[in-house]
């Protein structure tokens, strides 16, 4: 069984930045894809980053060029590295990861999830 284990969230101020981390135990980490995602209260889970073991890259368009993600197979983390931060960034934030695909699109594409990370953008 995989476990997922964010942190590094908090509040922030608009404009400043926050790096999350999330550390992976059991299963193999650097076969997996690994995803960040979001959710608002009253809104939907959005997909916000995604590496693959290849560690190709996607975004969301509303973060892109401000949000990096990167992997580190040694230490079995994933990190979101958030700069610009907006207030409409406001959200907790989950880690994810994907055991069945190589290239998850959407949430049931990932198998295992963390209990998520709350990230507040004062303006």
């Amino acid at each position: 069984q995989v476990q997922l284990v964010e942190s590094g969230g908090g509040l922030v101020q608009a404009g400043g930045s926050l790096r999350l981390s999330c550390a992976a135990s059991g299963g193999t980490f650097s076969s997996y894809a690994m995803g960040w995602f979001r959710q608002a209260p009253g809104k939907e889970r959005e997909f916000v980053a995604r590496i693959k073991w290849t560690s190709t890259t996607a975004y969301a368009d509303s973060v892109k060029g401000r949000f990096t993600i990167s992997r580190d197979n040694a230490k079995n983390t994933v990190y979101l590295q958030m700069n610009s931060l907006k207030p409409e960034d406001t959200a907790t934030y989950y880690c994810a990861a994907a055991a069945r695909y190589s290239s998850p699109s959407y949430p049931a594409d990932y198998d295992y999830w963390g209990q998520g990370t709350q990230v507040t953008v004062s303006s």
